[in-house]
């Protein structure tokens, strides 16, 4: 980040550093910057994308566009599952997950597991649009823990596994192990429905790769779905998607609609004819996705 003394401040997104590509967003008002027992924390606000958090140099969440990223992650397993009860969110701790699968009344108990309690506190505080009160839901249990840890070892089942992590550096890597992946497998219900985030495919093939060859070995049913998030620069973003009911990935729109229509509230992004498209991939995607499937 520049020091703004000799002219507005900016933050610059590094995540893609190493292939030539920097992202940079002016800073107009910082409002909270500190490394984290785990983490550089920037929050701050930008005239086009309103208020911005990034983490070690990479963008999490914007309250412009943050909507996209939350409904695909959270509305796609819930209504192609069509009966959650429980849901288990790894990391989130900004609470935009939260905040859609709570809209869900059908679903029982969330139990929601971020590492870091500063990113949760600094997100109630500094991004409180995007969580919109569901920190106080009464159906949440938050645990503060390693979400690799948390699913070790026999436990509490779940009808969906939203994984809501940063991409695989720092504390986020152990989230894209497959001993995280097995572990948390064995934490779903018969039929359940885990999803992971797996950046821009076009800029980060390798992370979807191996999120799929991994899943391969794991679910009868794994691939991934596709959003675009104007702030994840380079092209959509994947979604990767592992099951074991055959039925989830091949739900019908007609389904979807009756599903949608009967959880009763509306979504900026997400539509049950978005849903099913977004499993339609691109050729370079799906050879990537073919490929870790070898």
């Amino acid at each position: 980040m520049t020091d703004g003394k000799n002219g507005p401040r900016w933050v610059t997104e590094t995540l893609h550093e190493e292939g030539g590509l920097r992202t940079s967003y002016r800073a107009d008002r910082v409002l909270f910057e500190e490394g984290t027992e785990h983490q550089h924390l920037v929050i701050f606000d930008n005239p086009t994308f309103g208020r911005m958090m990034t983490l070690d140099g990479a963008t999490q969440v914007t309250e412009r566009d943050e909507f996209v990223y939350h409904e695909m992650m959270t509305h796609v397993p819930v209504l192609a599952h069509g009966n959650v009860k429980k849901l288990l969110i790894i990391g989130g701790g900004d609470g935009g997950i939260l905040r859609e699968a709570a809209r869900h009344k059908g679903i029982e108990k969330i139990t929601m597991v971020e590492i870091d309690p500063a990113v949760t506190d600094f997100s109630k505080s500094h991004l409180p649009m995007i969580s919109a009160g569901a920190f106080g839901d009464p159906r949440l249990e938050l645990v503060f823990a390693d979400g690799s840890k948390f699913v070790e070892g026999e436990g509490e089942t779940y009808d969906v596994i939203i994984v809501d992590s940063t991409d695989p550096v720092g504390p986020g890597a152990v989230l894209f192990e497959e001993s995280f992946y097995r572990n948390a497998r064995g934490r779903l219900t018969e039929g359940g429905i885990m999803v992971t985030q797996n950046g821009v495919p076009f800029l980060q093939p390798a992370e979807l790769a191996s999120t799929i060859s991994k899943f391969h070995r794991l679910f009868k049913v794994c691939s991934c779905y596709l959003a675009t998030i104007p702030t994840y620069v380079g092209g959509p973003m994947a979604m990767g998607i592992g099951t074991d009911d055959e039925f989830a990935k091949a739900v019908t729109v007609e389904a979807l609609e009756h599903r949608f229509a009967a959880a009763g509230f509306k979504t900026r992004y997400y539509t049950p004819e978005v849903h099913k498209a977004a499993f339609a991939l691109p050729a370079y995607v799906r050879e990537i996705v073919d490929a870790a499937r070898r």
